[in-house]
């Protein structure tokens, strides 16, 4: 039997959802991330950085487009230590300027993905699924599927659409 792992990056607080800055108690990844976990029974694994980003959401897309164009690889807070138990890693992050954070860049470059399945799943305001050519270049010897990708403002309602999606792995 696989035994899978859900890691994701996201950000809560003040967030970009439907035209306007709001206050999230959780951010958008997170929640399908625990909905995911729900249904697969998978273990979750939260990416963050040791450095927060600012408050205040354009502060934060400020730095974060920064860290963009330098290329940065920010600290994580902790890495995963029992990387080789997994087969399947569903992969989630926020899609920022068509990719994702920069923290998920550390994280698939702290590890060897040979053999394994990535499902990537990212939320978005709009911009849609990110990320795939740059999962596929850190992560060479891994089978890297389409994944979904969910609009950030309809994350509530996303339980359909992820039961329709997850089918596909786990029939």
């Amino acid at each position: 039997m696989k035994k899978s792992l859900i890691a994701y990056y996201s950000r809560r607080g003040q967030n970009y959802v439907g035209g306007s800055i709001v206050d999230l108690k959780l951010g958008n990844t997170e929640i399908i991330a625990q909905k995911i976990q729900a249904r697969t029974g998978s273990q979750l694994f939260k990416i963050d950085t040791i450095k927060n980003y600012p408050v205040d959401y354009m502060e934060t897309t400020r730095v974060a487009k920064q860290e963009l164009r330098e290329d940065a690889r920010p600290e994580l807070t902790e890495a995963l230590e029992n990387m080789d138990d997994y087969d399947v890693i569903y992969l989630g992050y926020p899609n920022w300027w068509g990719t994702f954070p920069m923290a998920v860049f550390s994280f698939l470059e702290s590890y060897d993905f040979s053999g394994k399945t990535i499902i990537p799943f990212c939320t978005h305001e709009g911009s849609g699924m990110g990320g795939l050519k740059d999962i596929k270049k850190l992560c060479p010897g891994a089978n890297v599927e389409d994944g979904i990708a969910i609009r950030g403002g309809s994350v509530q309602a996303a339980d359909r659409a992820l039961e329709v999606w997850l089918s596909a792995y786990n029939d």
